[in-house]
C-alpha cells in the first residue's frame, strides 16, 4: 500500500483527534517528567508517577502523587506549567494558535475541526475566535499574576515571588489547581482576603467559559455605549449565559452556606477562625470545589454532610467552553428544567421564554448517565484494588479525578500502581468528556435513512 492510499485510509473525526491529542500531549510530558533532571537529587520519579503528574497536569485537576513544590526541579516545574497551560487552553486552540503565529493559513478542515471542538453553529470566525480565546487567556492570567505579586514579592522576594504569582496565576485560571507552596496548597493564607479573592475570581473566571466573557463583555460596552440601558443587560444576553451565570451563582451560594453551617464549628476545618474567616473559607472551598483543586481547610476534617455537598459540586463542575471539567452546569440546568417540564405536564422544555432543542435535553441525559455510571464502575473497581481504604475516601478521589478538582482527602500518595493508573484513566476522561470518548471510541455512521420513523412502543414508568 502506497503512502497516499494509507493515509486516505486514515480519517480521523474531531472526538478521535481531540482523545488522541490529549493523550500525545500526556505521553511526551509524562516522557519529560520521567527524565532524571525533572526530579531533585534524592528523590526518584516512577514512569507511573511521572505519567500521573503529566495527566493532573494536561486534564488541569490537581491530584499528585508528589509535592509539586519539593519534588520537581526548576525543569520539571516549567515543564508542568506548560502542561497546565496546554490542557487549559486546548489542543486544537493551542495547534491552530501556532498556525497562525508562524502564519500559516488554517485549512477549511482545520475550521471545521475548531467548530465542532467549541460546538459552533456556524463555519465562519473560527480563526478570530481562536486569537480572541488565546488573548482573553493571556490577559487574566497576566492580570492574575499581577495582582498575586503584591502579596509574593514582598513575601519571598522579587524573582521567587513574580515565578509563583505567574505560576498559581496560571493555575488557577485553568482550574488546575496544582501549587508550588507546600504540601498545604494555600491553608496558610486560610484567612488572607487578597490570595482568595484573586484566587477564586480566576477560578470562576475560567470556569464559566470563553462564550459568558464575550456576551457580558459585548453587552457591557452596549451599556457604556449607552445603546442600551443597564436594566436591560440582562435581556440582552444569550440564553446560554443566563443558565451559566445563574447556575453558577446558585451553586456557589448555596455551596458556600451550607458548608459554613455545617462546619462552623468544626475545630478541623474552619471552626478556629474568626466569623469573617469562616465565611471566607466556605466560600473558597465552595468555589474550589468547581473543579480548582487548590484548599485552604483540610479535606480529612469535614463532616459528612459537607462531603456530600462537595461531591455533589465537584461532579456538577464549571461550565462548557471553559477550563472547567465536571458534567457541566448547563448539564445540570437542563436536567432540571426537564423534570420541572415533567411535572407541569408542558411537552416542551422551556427557559426564558425560549424552548431547548430536544437533541440538548438528550444530550445532558447522555452526559450525566454516563458520568454516573463511570463514577459507580471506578469507585467499585478501586475498592476492589485498595479493600482497607476508606470508602468515604475513595468516593472523594475519584468524583475528585473525573471532575478534574484535585481535592483529595489524603488518599492520592498512598495510591497503589494500580490505583494510580486508574486514577489515570478516570481524569482523562473527566477532561475529555463523556460523549467525546465514546464518541472517538465508538462512532459508526447511522444507516438508517433520517426519514423512517419507527412503530412506537410503550414501557411502564416509575
Amino acid at each position: 500500500m502506497d503512502g497516499k492510499r494509507f493515509k486516505s485510509k486514515i480519517k480521523l473525526s474531531t472526538p478521535q483527534i481531540i482523545t488522541l491529542g490529549f493523550a500525545g500531549v500526556i505521553f511526551v510530558g509524562g516522557l519529560l517528567l520521567w527524565l532524571p533532571w525533572a526530579t531533585v537529587e534524592g528523590e526518584y520519579t516512577s514512569f507511573t508517577d511521572a505519567m500521573f503528574t503529566s495527566t493532573t497536569s494536561v486534564c488541569v485537576t490537581g491530584l499528585v502523587t508528589q509535592v509539586t513544590a519539593t519534588h520537581w526541579t526548576l525543569f520539571g516545574k516549567i515543564v508542568i506549567l506548560g502542561l497546565i497551560q496546554v490542557g487549559g487552553l486546548g489542543i486544537v486552540s493551542l495547534v491552530s494558535l501556532v498556525f497562525i503565529t508562524v502564519r500559516k493559513k488554517i485549512n477549511l478542515k482545520s475550521r471545521r475541526i475548531i467548530q465542532e471542538t467549541y460546538n459552533q453553529d456556524h463555519l465562519s470566525g473560527m480563526v478570530v475566535m481562536v486569537k480572541r480565546i488565546a488573548k482573553g487567556v493571556f490577559i487574566a492570567e497576566g492580570l492574575g499574576a499581577v495582582l498575586y505579586a503584591f502579596t509574593f514579592v514582598p513575601r519571598y522576594g522579587i524573582a521567587r515571588g513574580i515565578w509563583y504569582s505567574v505560576f498559581h496565576s496560571v493555575s488557577a485560571f485553568c482550574n488546575a489547581g496544582i501549587d508550588i507552596l507546600g504540601p498545604d496548597s494555600l491553608s496558610s493564607y486560610v484567612e488572607n482576603v487578597p490570595v482568595n479573592l484573586i484566587t477564586m475570581l480566576l477560578i470562576i473566571t475560567g470556569g464559566i467559559g470563553f462564550i459568558v466573557w464575550w456576551d457580558l463583555g459585548k453587552n457591557i460596552k452596549k451599556v457604556y455605549r449607552r445603546e442600551i440601558t443597564l436594566r436591560n443587560l440582562w435581556k440582552n444576553l444569550q440564553l446560554h449565559s443566563k443558565l451559566v451565570l445563574n447556575m453558577t451563582a446558585i451553586l456557589l451560594v448555596a455551596g458556600m452556606v451550607f458548608i459554613l453551617i455545617f462546619e462552623y464549628d468544626n475545630p478541623e476545618t474552619i471552626g478556629t477562625l474568626t466569623p469573617s474567616g469562616k465565611v471566607l473559607a466556605s466560600a473558597f472551598q465552595s468555589v474550589t470545589t468547581r473543579t480548582a483543586g487548590f484548599l485552604t481547610i483540610d479535606q480529612a476534617g469535614l463532616r459528612d454532610q459537607s462531603v456530600l455537598v462537595s461531591l455533589l459540586l465537584m461532579f456538577i463542575g464549571g461550565s462548557p467552553m471553559g477550563t472547567a471539567g465536571g458534567i457541566k452546569t448547563t448539564t445540570i440546568a437542563v436536567l432540571i428544567l426537564t423534570v420541572n417540564a415533567y411535572l407541569r405536564g408542558k411537552q416542551d422544555v422551556e427557559v426564558y421564554h425560549r424552548k431547548l432543542r430536544e437533541l440538548q435535553v438528550r444530550a445532558a441525559i447522555a452526559v450525566s448517565m454516563i458520568s454516573f455510571a463511570v463514577l459507580i464502575i471506578v469507585v467499585i473497581v478501586l475498592s476492589v484494588m485498595m479493600p482497607h481504604a476508606d470508602f468515604v475516601d475513595i468516593t472523594y478521589e475519584l468524583t475528585s479525578a473525573l471532575g478534574t478538582v484535585g481535592l483529595s482527602r489524603g488518599m492520592t500518595p498512598a495510591l497503589s500502581t494500580a490505583g494510580k493508573w486508574l486514577v489515570i484513566f478516570s481524569m482523562y476522561f473527566g477532561r475529555i468528556g463523556p460523549i467525546t470518548l465514546v464518541t472517538a471510541m465508538f462512532l459508526k455512521s447511522n444507516k438508517r435513512p433520517g426519514n423512517v420513523r419507527l412503530a412506537e412502543g410503550r414501557v411502564l414508568i416509575g
